[in-house]
C-alpha cells in the first residue's frame, strides 16, 4: 500500500459509513482495491489484493469481463460485496444512468466512485439526485504534502487558532524551506513523479480540449477560445475581469464570459474571488480571478510565478476550503469579521490599520505576534 492510498483512506474512511452511494471528485491516481472501469465499455476485476481497511469489505468478483456496470455490481452483491469501489468512472459510457439501477436494485450496496473529469461527474449528478452526496476533493493542503511525503505530522487548526498564533508543526523546527517546495509543486499528490510540470499540462490540455467542451457541447473552436482565456488569465491573476476587453482578445461575445470563466472554475483551472453582495441574490460579483492553486500557477508560469501572486493565491486555495473568503473593500481578503493583508516579511499595517480585525499575513516569518501570523500557518486549516 502506497502513500496515495493513505491519503485517500485517511481523507474519506467515513464518507461510506452511512450512505449508498458516494461521490467524490478527484484526479489522483489511487492504488486501493477497485473494480477498473475500462474505456472500452468493458469492465474488467481488479488483481490488486491489498489489505482490506476497517471501513471497506471486499468479496471476489468471478473472473471475466463483464459488459454493463450493472451486471458486474449484480455479481459483486450476490457474491457477499458490501462496499463497491469504482474508479474513473466517467470513463464508461452511461454511468450515471446505471449506477441509479444499482442503488435501486440493491438498496444496501455502498458505492464509492471517482473520477478524474470533474465536468462530466458534475453532469452524472443530475441522473443521481437524492441518490448521491457529492465530495469535492481538494488538493493536499501544506500540512497533508507535509504526512505524505515528508512524514511530519501536525493537526489541524481552526481559523481562530491560527489567528492567535497557535498554529505549529512539533517534528519541524524550521517550516519554510519545505514550504517553498509546496507552494512549487505540492498541491498535487502525484509532484514526486517524474515529469511534473509535464503531467500537470497535460491534464491541462485534456481538461480545456476534451472534458469542458463536451461538458458544455462546444466545437473545437471554442474549445481553442478557452485555451486562449486562460494563457490571458495565467499572465494577468489576480486581476478584476473586464468581459469588454476580454472578449475582443478572445474573439467572443462578451455574454460568454462569465460562462466560460464559469467553466475553468468547476474544472479546478481558475478561482473566482467574489465580493459581499451575494445574500438573497446568490453569488457575489467577481471580483479578482485567481489560478487555482499555487503549484498550477508555477506550471503556467514556466517555473517563475509572481512571488506576491504565489502568497495570495496559496491564502485563498486553502482558506476556502472550510471558510467564506470574500474580496475586502480596502485589503486582499476578508473572512468574516477578519480583514487579511498578504505580504512578505516586511509588510506592515499601514493598509489595514484602522480596519477592526485587521490581519497581517507575511510570508518569509517563522513566527508571528500579535495581528501578524506567517504565511504557512494557513496551509494547516485542513
Amino acid at each position: 500500500m502506497n502513500l496515495l492510498s493513505i491519503f485517500f483512506q485517511i481523507r474519506f474512511h467515513t464518507l461510506v459509513a452511512n450512505n449508498n452511494l458516494v461521490k467524490i471528485i478527484s484526479g489522483i491516481n489511487r492504488e486501493l482495491p477497485r473494480i477498473d472501469l475500462q474505456s472500452s465499455n468493458s469492465i474488467n476485476q481488479s488483481s490488486k489484493n491489498d489489505q482490506a481497511t476497517p471501513s471497506a469489505r471486499y468479496s471476489p468478483v468471478p473472473p471475466g469481463l463483464y459488459e454493463r456496470l450493472l451486471d458486474m455490481a449484480d455479481t459483486f452483491y450476490k457474491n457477499g460485496g458490501k462496499h463497491l469501489y469504482i474508479d474513473e468512472v466517467h470513463k464508461y459510457k452511461g454511468w450515471a444512468r446505471e449506477l441509479k439501477q444499482v442503488y435501486d436494485m440493491h438498496p444496501d450496496l455502498k458505492v464509492t466512485f471517482t473520477g478524474s473529469s470533474v465536468l462530466d461527474l458534475y453532469q452524472g449528478e443530475a441522473d443521481l439526485s437524492r441518490r448521491v452526496l457529492l465530495y469535492a476533493m481538494q488538493g493536499l493542503s501544506f500540512r497533508e504534502y507535509l504526512m505524505l511525503f515528508h512524514h511530519v505530522e501536525a493537526r489541524t487548526f481552526t481559523l481562530e487558532e491560527i489567528l492567535a498564533n497557535q498554529a505549529e508543526i512539533k517534528d519541524l523546527a524550521h517550516p519554510l524551506p519545505l514550504f517553498r517546495t509546496y507552494l512549487s509543486e505540492g498541491y498535487y499528490p502525484f509532484s514526486q513523479e517524474e515529469g511534473f510540470a509535464m503531467r500537470v499540462e497535460q491534464i491541462v490540455s485534456q481538461t480545456l480540449e476534451s472534458d469542458i467542451p463536451q461538458y458544455a457541447d462546444m466545437k473545437a473552436s471554442t474549445a481553442r477560445k478557452l485555451k486562449q482565456l486562460l494563457a490571458i488569465a495565467a499572465q494577468l491573476v489576480p486581476f478584476k475581469p473586464n468581459a469588454d476587453n476580454l472578449s475582443r482578445e478572445v474573439g467572443v461575445s462578451k455574454n460568454n464570459i462569465p460562462e466560460y470563466f464559469t467553466y475553468l472554475e468547476k474544472a479546478g483551472l481558475i478561482g473566482q474571488l467574489r465580493d459581499d453582495t451575494g445574500g438573497l441574490r446568490g453569488l457575489g460579483k467577481t471580483e479578482k480571478v485567481y489560478i487555482d492553486n499555487p503549484s498550477l500557477m508555477t506550471v503556467l508560469a514556466g517555473g517563475n510565478p509572481d512571488v506576491g501572486n504565489l502568497r495570495e493565491t496559496f491564502f485563498y486555495n486553502q482558506l476556502r476550503v472550510n471558510n467564506e473568503v470574500i474580496a475586502s473593500r480596502v485589503s486582499d481578503f476578508c473572512i468574516g469579521p477578519y480583514t487579511f493583508e498578504i505580504g512578505g516579511k516586511k509588510k506592515g499595517n499601514k493598509q489595514i490599520e484602522n480596519v477592526p480585525n485587521g490581519i497581517v499575513v507575511r510570508d518569509d516569518i517563522e513566527s508571528g505576534h500579535d495581528n501578524i501570523v506567517p504565511l504557512w500557518a494557513f496551509g494547516l486549516n485542513y
